[in-house]
């Protein structure tokens, strides 16, 4: 994220590097200390089994599939002003993408089970599936990022560039997928999600991707090219249109099967998840950036395109907590049709409350995903480098 331009940069990264070291070690003392104990010192329970890890872990993995559609606009789609910013997509999407893949594997309390997981692959379970969709992942981004950084490679760039788009976009329907295929909970079983998890993951990428770029041009004391805002300013409100739409069909779908419905009044008027969804996720994940967008006053500013994309961040929060744990904290139907009484509280809405050392892993995923960008944007040239001119004289066709 910084050059050494200046002692003040100089000294700016090792700052930077060293917080983001220390919350990615508190991250990693709390898994340990969860592994020692057990999850009984988590918030979780035999009912709600994904906790407030989970959430930012799928944050962080869908986020990092969809921050590479900047490299692809530029790429694959031959979109010239993207082009500058593939280098920095790419980085962004191994820091998030590993910043998440840890925090999900110390979550599950056994990390070192993994090599069961990678030498025998269960190709009839989802999750067996993610043990191939990874690793390829790293492996196409690497390719891409050489193609575009080493000179004499750049004839490859765009079939790296096409080759990872398809596979970001088996990825990401791959994550959908492991909640479409879970038919036992009303929140979950339908096949919209796969599609609806590809243009989150499109939406909350460039809502990262915003804010780390004018940081970057920041410390360089650089402003941001007119059109460049514009034009990603415009991509943005697409996206969250796009999500809040497929949000509402989610919703509507459901509350028309009458088994669904008792889910659906829960998660949306009588629960402590209502609050979330309407304020969180809804106003400030969705109306209030659009509103910043598109209101004449703040969308030529560059502040509040960056406000926006922080509130789609803080919005992407709350969307993935009610989804998750408010889809877990709903009784399951195990025998629709049927009363069912026992002493484990079937048929009783669970809550949940993150435990410290949840807050500190979850924390410590995106200390990592932070301190990878730091270093790796100080190890490399990732600071987009811009034709002016060209970029000028492009507005001027536009407009």
């Amino acid at each position: 994220m910084f050059t050494p331009n200046s002692r003040n940069e100089e000294g700016l990264f090792y700052l930077f590097a060293a917080i983001g070291g220390a919350v990615s070690a508190l991250g990693v003392a709390a898994a340990l200390y969860m592994e020692h104990s057990g999850h009984v010192v988590t918030g979780m329970n035999n009912q709600i089994v994904w906790g407030l890890p989970h959430v930012v872990a799928i944050f962080l993995i869908v986020a990092a599939s969809g921050v590479l559609n900047v490299a692809s606009m530029g790429s694959v789609f031959g979109r010239a002003l993207y082009k500058s910013r593939a280098p920095l997509s790419g980085l962004l999407g191994i820091a998030m993408m590993s910043g998440g893949l840890a925090v999900i594997m110390l979550d599950l309390g056994r990390a070192d089970r993994a090599i069961v997981a990678a030498t025998h692959v269960n190709l009839t379970s989802v999750f067996g599936w993610n043990m191939i969709l990874y690793p390829v992942f790293y492996g196409l981004v690497a390719v891409y990022l050489w193609t575009l950084m080493e000179r004499r490679m750049n004839p490859y760039s765009k079939a790296a560039g096409l080759a990872t788009f398809v596979w970001r976009v088996v990825l990401t329907s791959g994550t959908g997928s492991i909640f479409a295929f879970l038919v036992a909970r009303q929140a979950y079983g339908t096949a919209l999600l796969a599609p609806m998890f590809i243009v989150m993951s499109f939406a909350w990428g460039l809502a990262v991707f915003i804010p780390v770029q004018a940081s970057m041009y920041a410390a360089r004391c650089e402003a941001l090219p007119p059109l460049v805002h514009q034009r990603m300013k415009n991509l943005l409100a697409t996206f969250i249109a796009a999500v809040l739409y497929l949000t509402a069909v989610l919703h509507l779908a459901n509350a028309y099967f009458a088994k669904n419905i008792a889910f659906e009044y829960f998660i949306l008027f009588d629960s402590e998840f209502a609050g979330m969804f309407w304020i969180g996720q809804v106003l400030i994940g969705s109306l209030l950036p659009l509103a910043l967008l598109f209101n004449p006053a703040t969308c030529k500013r560059t502040l509040w395109v960056n406000v926006a994309a922080l509130l789609v961040i803080v919005g992407a929060y709350f969307h993935l907590y009610v989804f998750i744990i408010g889809g877990q904290a709903f009784p399951l139907d195990i025998f629709p049709g049927y009363d069912v009484k026992s002493s484990f509280f079937d048929g009783a809405v669970d809550h949940y409350t993150a435990s410290l050392p949840e807050i500190l892993l979850s924390l410590g995923g995106l200390g990592i995903a932070f301190t990878i960008t730091v270093i790796g944007a100080r190890a490399l040239n990732f600071m987009p480098h811009d034709d002016r001119a060209k970029l000028e004289a492009a507005g001027s066709i536009a407009d």
